[in-house]
């Protein structure tokens, strides 16, 4: 019992930060996160074949112009500025499932891919691509765009319930459980996407290729705010998760004895993870290495706790893609690269170097 109480005293001051700073020091990460964003979110926009100026900006306040059609002021507002925004967020939302993911199996190398809900979403997406490509006709116009990204979210889904489902049946209550679980349906799923590219024709091949590898070139207003809204709901509730997470890192008996249910908190962990995986797969195709490295650089810089973590991973994950969708769409103008190939490019020196830094440090 006194071991009990030990443990459980640990774990209610585990990561908390530090009471003498006061506010200031608890927003001061987040007012430095906001101004890394803001910085790179204008560089991003100013990048591109077509030039912008300060007049393209106050475009939309000045009496008489349209930025819809104003040249420079078209290419700023409706391209690059939400192609930016929607690289910001399904990079947060990429990055928060990471970190989710990882804080549930205690495991810094957990990747939202593993749970087989980014496959899902795939699989989903590449057989509306070939084998169903023809049922969207008799639809109206204006719903034909959403038909994919909803095909896509519903396969993530898919898989979220049978992954909840069969993991209960196979391996109840074991987190290990869930993750083989994962891994044999993310097997299955990606077998299908392999399947339809075999039967697809070259133009379903080029858009499925191209869509496998991700790209941010659908970016809207619509979808942007969509994400937008998603991250505003989740980012509250992933902090809610915190202190469970935290609990959770001492290993499930312990966890369990402190009062933590384990299993309604696996089942929130995983329905959050195929949430915001399904939407950013959904509008922008499998990007890899976001949600692996953002929470790894988020501990770095805040230690283990997850109510700093979280919110940190999903700003380390926005600048990361949007970083690496610049470089995508303007290295090789006027043609564009699948932004995949370049967050892949990033993450995997940098995870190297990590894992270098890592075993320096354990070996002091």
């Amino acid at each position: 019992m006194n071991t009990l109480a030990a443990w459980h005293r640990a774990f209610r001051g585990a990561g908390r930060p530090p009471r003498q700073g006061g506010p200031a020091s608890a927003l001061r990460p987040a007012l430095v996160a906001a101004a890394l964003l803001g910085v790179l979110l204008a560089g991003a926009v100013q990048f591109g074949a077509v030039p912008v100026t300060a007049a393209d900006w106050l475009a939309p306040w000045r009496p008489g112009t349209d930025p819809a059609t104003a040249g420079g002021a078209h290419v700023l507002w409706q391209l690059r500025l939400p192609r930016a925004l929607l690289a910001l967020a399904v990079g947060a939302c990429l990055a928060l499932a990471g970190a989710l993911a990882q804080g549930l199996f205690r495991n810094p190398l957990a990747d939202p891919g593993l749970l087989g809900i980014t496959s899902g979403a795939a699989c989903a997406a590449a057989l509306v691509l070939t084998v169903f490509s023809g049922t969207t006709h008799p639809l109206p116009a204006a719903w034909r765009p959403w038909v994919l990204p909803a095909s896509a979210l519903a396969g993530g889904l898919t898989v979220c319930l049978a992954l909840d489902r069969l993991a209960r049946w196979l391996t109840p209550g074991s987190v290990a459980g869930l993750l083989l679980t994962g891994l044999a349906l993310n097997a299955g799923a990606m077998a299908v996407v392999g399947l339809c590219t075999y039967l697809a024709t070259d133009e379903q091949l080029r858009s499925l290729s191209f869509w496998t590898l991700g790209s941010l070139a659908g970016g809207e207003w619509a979808v942007v705010g969509v994400l937008a809204a998603v991250l505003a709901l989740t980012l509250p509730l992933a902090r809610r998760l915190a202190d469970g997470l935290n609990a959770l890192a001492l290993g499930e008996a312990v966890a369990g004895h402190v009062g933590l249910d384990v299993a309604r908190l696996r089942t929130r962990v995983v329905v959050g993870v195929a949430l915001l995986c399904g939407l950013a797969v959904a509008w922008c195709g499998v990007i890899g290495f976001i949600g692996l490295m953002a929470p790894h650089l988020a501990r770095l810089v805040a230690g283990a706790d997850h109510r700093r973590v979280l919110p940190l991973s999903a700003a380390f994950g926005a600048a990361l893609l949007l970083v690496a969708d610049t470089v995508a769409r303007t290295v090789a103008l006027p043609a564009e690269i699948p932004v995949g190939i370049f967050t892949a490019l990033l993450g995997a020196p940098l995870f190297l170097a990590l894992l270098r830094q890592t075993s320096r440090g354990g070996a002091a």
